[in-house]
């Protein structure tokens, strides 16, 4: 009978902190076991189920077409992290194939018959990235690398019989290039060594016998190589030629093995296709009319047809090229928007791509340059929203404070929301980089919920307008950027539905950087500010990034290294005028971040809460740069809702 009690005190005990476990789920989200989450208040579960539909966004992206059947391979997320999944047909089922925790970041099936596909995934999002080979009869997946470098760049000879990639595996930080047959992993073996982190495969030739090879060293200094696989040899195709560097891209080699495409912006302001004969090394620029970036392209199996995409004022215009006459075919109005991943399938004239609008995010789609039939092959989920009335973009222009001319999109909030908008600042990263008017995805939530107005600036250092413009924030000249956001802020006060009053800064990455630089120097100027992944330092910054990144972003940043460049990163270092801030901060960082370590953050933290300032702050540990996760990503925005309410919109 005792037992028999103690047992019934032990399941009413039981049911009794079950029940309290199960009221204080029901009550508030918890972080889960991956999240340090700090300063944050407890998130009520009611604020989660009112942006829960916002949270429910997919894409999906294209990655390969099967080379014999019209069949591809896409990425997309149903659980926590996108994995592969394999399309037989437009709108067909996403068939799942990987099950990792982690994110994979790239898969292509293999030349010829399609038996198997490559796959590259990273753990943790630390970024050391491992091939994979997966086998379509047996679902088997076999690793082809050393499960400890860093791998990148993978592409499959035109037989389908081996990889070449990028790899970090003889110093940890010196990107030399490897080749492994594709059926034995123990074949790896190093057909180029170099130095320095900026090396990458751009393609083979078709025998087989020849690889490109681009050296990156700056956005504003590519060069590109050829390689001879059985000699070793390598030459130098594009070398410097005067006092200005050239930026060559996306290297191909003509299927007839006697010339190159890339593109360039020698001699010109953007980056334009052109042709080397391997022979004469002369360069011809192929539509010298067009005054936009060509950000990629891709030529067609046969050699026949060249597809590229331009970059006309942040907005995505597809162009197809015929290389026996080099003019232009017409091809379909495509919607407005943003478009990548461009991919001829073999012996077709049917193109692959990725396209994102204000209303969808990423989807893969097809176009049939024979027939103008334009195919949506995947439907991406939308949480259950009908998306068609979200806020189209708006481009607009001020002047900075030299007297030049900054862009940006604004994004306002519906109708319904009348008087002055409060407004979100969101600034992009790279600095090299370029707000695009793709899908806002969660930031929707803030435009249809919360009526707030959401602004996207294109500073100085931006790509996209000139390489001019993309160099006007390097080195000494860093605090440009800082100063096209202050006036920007002059601007919002000309604007009669825009409050001055109610600014919030944000960005992840360089964007990160660029928040934390205006508040501290514009504190009086914003309400609050939310800092994802950013330097806080780029001295320490510069000291403590992956050893192969860092001769790469000293040519952006400057060398710290030198003592006049030190001092000057040092005087304008966020972290070192962090008393300056007195506006509520809300910090987060990956613990994996292979690119900005942790650190940066941290050392952020903890200066401005000496301030009294109010800061937030959350870890991931199972992060590298950027959220990935769902469950991570989640919690994320229900805490930056959070705080918007809190110090923006009160």
């Amino acid at each position: 009978m005792k037992r028999c009690l103690r047992l019934l005190a032990v399941i009413l005990f039981s049911t009794l902190v079950w029940s309290t476990l199960a009221f204080a789920q029901s009550d508030e989200v918890a972080p889960n076991e991956n999240l340090v989450a700090e300063g944050i208040p407890k998130i009520p579960v009611s604020l989660a189920d009112s942006v829960g539909r916002y949270s429910e966004f997919r894409a999906a992206d294209f990655e390969s077409w099967h080379p014999t059947r019209r069949e591809m391979l896409i990425e997309t997320r149903f659980g926590d992290t996108a994995q592969v999944h394999q399309v037989k047909f437009p709108g067909g089922a996403r068939t799942q194939l990987t099950f990792f925790p982690d994110r994979v970041a790239g898969a292509w099936y293999q030349p010829g018959d399609g038996s198997s596909a490559l796959l590259m995934k990273d753990v943790g999002g630390g970024e050391f990235f491992q091939l994979y080979r997966y086998d379509f009869s047996t679902g088997d997946i076999t690793l082809l690398t050393d499960g400890r470098s860093r791998n990148t760049d993978p592409r499959w000879s035109y037989q389908g019989d081996r990889i070449a990639y990028g790899s970090t595996k003889r110093t940890g930080n010196d990107v030399d290039i490897w080749v492994v047959n594709a059926s034995d992993a123990a074949s790896a073996r190093m057909v180029m060594q170099n130095e320095g982190g900026g090396w990458s495969v751009s393609d083979w030739s078709p025998d087989g016998k020849q690889l490109l090879v681009m050296n990156y060293v700056s956005a504003a200094e590519i060069y590109v190589w050829i390689v001879d696989l059985a000699s070793g040899q390598k030459q130098l195709l594009t070398p410097k030629t005067g006092a200005e560097t050239v930026a060559y891209s996306n290297a191909r080699l003509g299927k007839d093995g006697k010339g190159v495409y890339f593109t360039s912006d020698q001699d010109s302001e953007f980056e334009r296709l052109a042709y080397m004969d391997l022979n004469s090394h002369k360069v011809t620029v192929l539509m010298p009319e067009l005054k936009w970036d060509v950000d990629e392209f891709d030529l067609s199996k046969d050699g026949r047809w060249i597809a590229f995409e331009a970059n006309e004022d942040g907005i995505s215009v597809l162009h197809v090229l015929d290389t026996r006459t080099n003019k232009e075919v017409r091809v379909p109005k495509l919607p407005i928007g943003v478009l990548n991943g461009i991919s001829w399938r073999d012996h077709t004239r049917e193109l692959a791509f990725n396209l994102s609008t204000a209303t969808q995010d990423y989807d893969a789609y097809s176009l049939d340059m024979a027939t103008g039939k334009l195919e949506r092959w995947t439907f991406s989920e939308t949480g259950g929203l009908n998306t068609s009335g979200f806020s189209e973009p708006q481009l607009i222009h001020w002047k900075s404070w030299d007297d030049r001319s900054i862009s940006g999109f604004l994004y306002k909030p519906p109708a319904r929301f009348t008087g002055k908008h409060p407004v979100i600042i969101d600034i992009h990263g790279g600095p090299e980089g370029q707000v695009r008017p793709g899908f806002l995805g969660r930031d929707n939530y803030y435009l249809n919920e919360l009526g707030v107005a959401m602004i996207y600036p294109n500073v100085r250092g931006s790509t996209g307008y000139g390489k001019t413009f993309q160099k006007l924030d390097n080195g000494y000249l860093r605090e440009g950027s800082y100063k096209d956001i202050n006036t920007l802020l002059d601007w919002i006060q000309t604007q009669p539905d825009l409050d001055a009053q109610k600014i919030m800064i944000t960005g992840g990455s360089y964007g990160g950087f660029m928040t934390l630089a205006v508040a501290t120097n514009y504190n009086d100027r914003i309400c609050c500010s939310v800092d994802v992944v950013g330097p806080s330092n780029l001295v320490t910054f510069l000291e403590h990034t992956s050893g192969y990144r860092q001769d790469l972003r000293r040519v952006e940043y400057g060398d710290e290294r030198d003592p006049k460049m030190r001092a000057f990163l040092e005087s304008i270092a966020p972290a070192n005028k962090a008393k300056n801030i007195t506006k509520p901060l809300f910090v987060i960082a990956g613990q994996n971040d292979p690119r900005v370590p942790a650190s940066e953050s941290a050392q952020m933290v903890q200066v401005v809460r000496q301030n009294g300032t109010p800061v937030w702050w959350l870890l991931a540990k199972d992060e590298g740069h950027g959220f990935h996760k769902k469950k991570n990503r989640d919690y994320q925005f229900y805490a930056t809702v959070m705080f918007v309410k809190e110090y923006l919109l009160k």
